[in-house]
Parts: structure tokens; C-alpha cells; sequence
């Protein structure tokens, strides 16, 4: 496996607080939200809350998807005139098992977004299936395709939208939706992120110097006391190839949208790693402002954080990011501002 970095270059965004990169991440950085209540109802009868994407009235589904991946994508290459015919895009989805997901949503989003932006893509391009950490796995992927089939650039792709009622039924019934009857879960929303990544060059902003993979065996809804012996797993995988250690991260940012478990999970983590005290150690959550958004999670964090850097509003030069699946799947990046001197 190739460890080398990757540069960021440009992002797109669309979200509940902003139709594009700038106006999102100006929005998360003044903490606003756009948190309204849905035509979706709770079992108690009461409207729920949801973060919307505002596009025009009538489109949903796959449309909209499509219509947000589109715009995130359009976003992202006019800044680096970058051809899909011959740049390989990686589509992140939520997971298959997910309820409310069509069995053919891949092929459904690939080939309309195709006919959206009006060009055939590149036969490497992928769409893969694996929810909030699908983005950190589509990084690696990355990776693959630019150190070992000498690709120069890779567009790497998220979108989601919990906002469906088959899907918001089903978290509802796990507990982990915030409902009227519920104060320890997640508001829904839906977004898409896309990054241009290639190999760094002198003037690299934003540079991922590791990315590592784990398996947590006491999911959400196990039995098993939670350990956070995956998380661990992947956040030490991704700091060994950065060669680095927890004490010499500077903050965090992370996909954790509400609930207990993960920020148990995320305590823990610290325990097992930083081995000396830290005074201070942010943790980001761009989901307290654009809602728990899947598939489009880590996507739209680094679309964030290069927004932080290049506007001088981070909290130094170092970040760990971390994704964890319900399915017990997690995910973790460090990355470096000012390229990897």
C-alpha cells in the first residue's frame, strides 16, 4: 500500500447553510444553523427538525442528489478547469443496508450526474457505498489511483440526505434521531463536498500525510461495553504513516451529529492515546450546524478545514480527523497545513 500525501486543492460545497464552499463554511464558523421543521412527524405526533438544502420546490430524491453533487462538483473543478474525461471521481453513498436507500441508487447518481454535468466519466470513476467514512476510504482510494496508476488528479465526492422517511423511521426506532421524545440524537440533513486531490507540489496548502482504517466490534447497538479498540485502530495507522504522535495534533475535527456513544467514543480515544496532558485540544463538529449529513461527512470536513486554514482561523497547522460508521466501520486522516516539511 502507498502511503504518500495528497494535496487538497479545490473543494465545492453545498449545504443546508450555504449553496456553495464559501458561503457553508462561513456559516459553520459563525456557528448558524438552518434547523427548521420538516414535513416529517416523530411517533408522538410532533414535526421533527431537519437542515434542508433550499433548491427548488418539488425536487427530491435522486433528483435532488444529483442536483447537489452536480453543483459541489461544478464548484470544485471551475477554479481548476479540470476535465471528468480524463480525472477519475469517486461518488461517496450512504451504505446499501441503510433503510430508504434503492437498491440502484449507485447507478441511479453516476449516470444522471453524467448527464447534469454533460460529459462521460472517466472509466476509473467509482461510487462507493460506505456511509460517513466513505469519504476517508474514497481518499485512499485516491492515493491508489494517483501514486500507482499515475493519475495527476482525483475528484473525491459525497452526498447524502437522511431526509427520507424510511430512513428517518429507522433511526428513530434506534434512539438515535433527536425527536420529541428523544434529546440524545442527531437533527437530519443532507449536503454534498467535493475535493480535487493530487500529489503536493511546493505551494501545497492543505496536505493529508496519513490515513488509517479500523473495526469496532461494540457497535451502537450491541451489547458489548464500548472499548474504542477500532477507533484507536485507525486514528494509530493514520498517525504512524504521518509519523506522528496524538500530543503533536493541534485539534480535531470530527462527524459526531449527537449522541452519547460517539463522544464516549471519542473521550476514550484520548485516553488510549495522549499519553501527556494537553491543555486544550478543540474538537470541530461541522454538524452541530449542517445536521448529520452521511455520506457527505468527511468530504465536507476538508472542504472546511481548508476554508479554516486559508482564512487563518484554525487552531494550528496539525488536524486529526475521525469517521465512525454505525456498522462499527471507522476512519481517520491527519492532515498538515503548509505542506509535509
Amino acid at each position: 500500500m502507498n502511503n504518500g500525501p495528497l494535496a487538497i486543492t479545490t473543494t465545492g460545497m453545498v449545504t443546508g447553510v450555504g449553496f456553495d464552499a464559501q458561503n457553508s463554511c462561513a456559516a459553520i464558523r459563525a456557528t448558524l444553523d438552518n434547523f427548521q421543521e420538516t414535513r416529517f412527524k416523530d411517533h408522538a405526533g410532533n414535526w421533527l427538525l431537519g437542515c434542508q438544502v433550499p433548491l427548488k420546490e418539488g425536487t427530491c430524491g435522486s433528483e435532488k442528489l444529483v442536483a447537489m453533487l452536480t453543483m459541489a462538483i461544478s464548484e470544485c473543478m471551475a477554479s481548476a478547469k479540470v476535465s471528468l474525461s480524463s480525472t477519475p471521481l469517486l461518488i461517496c453513498l450512504p451504505e446499501i443496508h441503510r433503510p430508504g436507500i434503492p437498491a440502484n441508487q449507485g447507478n441511479q447518481i453516476y449516470f444522471k450526474t453524467e448527464q447534469q454535468l454533460g460529459c462521460r466519466f472517466h472509466t476509473d470513476s467509482l461510487v462507493i457505498k460506505h456511509g460517513r467514512a466513505g469519504g476517508l476510504i474514497a481518499l485512499e482510494k485516491a492515493r491508489q489511483l494517483i501514486y500507482e496508476h499515475q493519475h495527476q488528479q482525483v475528484i473525491v465526492a459525497g452526498v447524502d440526505s437522511l431526509l427520507n422517511a424510511r430512513t428517518l423511521r429507522h433511526f428513530e426506532q434506534q434512539h438515535q434521531l433527536l425527536t420529541s421524545r428523544n434529546s440524545d440524537g442527531f437533527v437530519p440533513g443532507e449536503a454534498a463536498a467535493a475535493l480535487l486531490v493530487e500529489k503536493p507540489v511546493n505551494n501545497s496548502r492543505l496536505v493529508c500525510l496519513g490515513i488509517g482504517f479500523g473495526q469496532e466490534t461494540a457497535t451502537f447497538d450491541s451489547e458489548e461495553p464500548l472499548q474504542a479498540n477500532g477507533l484507536k485502530d485507525a486514528v494509530s495507522m493514520a498517525l504512524n504513516q504521518a509519523q506522528l504522535s496524538m500530543t503533536e495534533i493541534d485539534f480535531r475535527i470530527a462527524d459526531m451529529s449527537g449522541g452519547q456513544y460517539w463522544f464516549k467514543e471519542s473521550a476514550l480515544l484520548l485516553s488510549k492515546l495522549l499519553r501527556v496532558h494537553k491543555e486544550g485540544f478543540p474538537l470541530w463538529l461541522p454538524a452541530d450546524c449542517t445536521g448529520e449529513v452521511g455520506a457527505a461527512t468527511a468530504p465536507l470536513a476538508i472542504s472546511y478545514l481548508v476554508n479554516a486554514f486559508e482564512n487563518d482561523f484554525s487552531n494550528g497547522p496539525r488536524v486529526l480527523q475521525h469517521c465512525s460508521n454505525d456498522d462499527g466501520y471507522r476512519a481517520a486522516a491527519v492532515f498538515q497545513f503548509g505542506g509535509t516539511e
